[in-house]
């Protein structure tokens, strides 16, 4: 998953032999309509959660976090091989922020996907990347997309802590402040730093955070072959795949396009949800995911920037 930022990897260039490989893959994916492949990249973020929701029991939250960041720091180290040898430390500070932000934003939306349905997590968490989309609007209209969210979000007020947790609601609403955060740094990332090198560092940091965390939790049930492979197939379901196919999607898409188009990840998350989990949604959720979508939708239409997934 994110979904409005400038994104850094928009303009993103890897090693010259990757770029080499990547003209091949291009090739294929040029066929494929692009608003395809932004909703392909979305259903594999959601596919991913999903997984990831079904080992909570073997691994916990954390230790799937762990997994996560791991798995997805190691495959795009091996890619992309960043260099920090003789980088000023100010660059090496705001990668080093970003990897914080992006642990703590993984470690809260995998606890609120522990207590309540994915569909909810990710259209409370949406708050990040519409706040985002709003900030510095001058436009009467956005008060309309303010309204519609806000109405969105108070329809699953009266399910707070009977059928809905309240410890889950709280923590999808620190990950959709976190998924903000993330995006407003990814746009100084991404102009600190040639190419991912930026978002490879905070993986790093990202994952010597988690990995602790990980192993204090889940413990030996990290070694296990089967939940190994698991958890990198969460790590490139949730990473690698979507990344890609944004890449490409953005070279060929406008930026507002390509935000409403990522604007239907709530719905997305929910469809996934019933069909993966079995988790069913009354008619107010469906109702409140609904409104959040539309208000992500329209507020993406107007800004400058693109909505950006928390993909990693």
């Amino acid at each position: 998953m994110p979904s409005a930022r400038s994104s850094p990897l928009r303009r993103s260039r890897g090693p010259v032999s990757l770029r080499f490989v990547n003209r091949s893959h291009a090739a294929e994916l040029d066929r494929v309509p692009a608003p395809a492949l932004v909703i392909v990249a979305v259903l594999s973020v959601q596919l991913g959660a999903a997984v990831a929701k079904s080992l909570f029991d073997d691994l916990t939250p954390n230790g799937v976090v762990a997994l996560r960041l791991v798995f997805g720091g190691i495959v795009l180290g091996l890619l992309f091989r960043p260099r920090i040898r003789n980088r000023p430390r100010a660059e090496l500070r705001l990668a080093v922020a970003f990897g914080l932000v992006l642990v703590a934003m993984n470690l809260c939306f995998f606890q609120a996907l522990d207590r309540i349905p994915l569909g909810i997590a990710v259209t409370l968490e949406f708050i990040g990347p519409l706040g985002v989309a709003l900030i510095g609007s001058r436009r009467a209209s956005d008060f309309l997309w303010v309204a519609m969210a806000a109405s969105g979000i108070a329809l699953l007020a009266p399910g707070i802590g009977e059928g809905l947790d309240a410890a889950g609601v709280a923590f999808a609403l620190a990950a959709g402040v976190l998924w903000g955060a993330y995006i407003l740094l990814g746009v100084r990332v991404g102009k600190a730093f040639a190419g991912p090198t930026g978002l490879v560092l905070a993986m790093g940091v990202g994952a010597c955070v988690a990995l602790p965390l990980g192993v204090a939790s889940a413990g030996s049930s990290l070694l296990d072959p089967a939940l190994l492979a698991a958890g990198f197939g969460v790590a490139m379901l949730s990473s690698a795949v979507p990344w890609s196919l944004e890449l490409e999607a953005l070279r060929r898409l406008p930026t507002h396009v390509f935000g409403v188009l990522m604007s239907l990840e709530p719905a997305i998350g929910a469809l996934v949800g019933f069909v993966v989990l079995g988790e069913r949604l009354g008619i107010r959720a469906v109702t409140a995911i609904s409104l959040v979508v539309a208000a992500s939708a329209g507020a993406a239409r107007g800004a400058r920037t693109a909505p950006a997934p928390p993909d990693v």
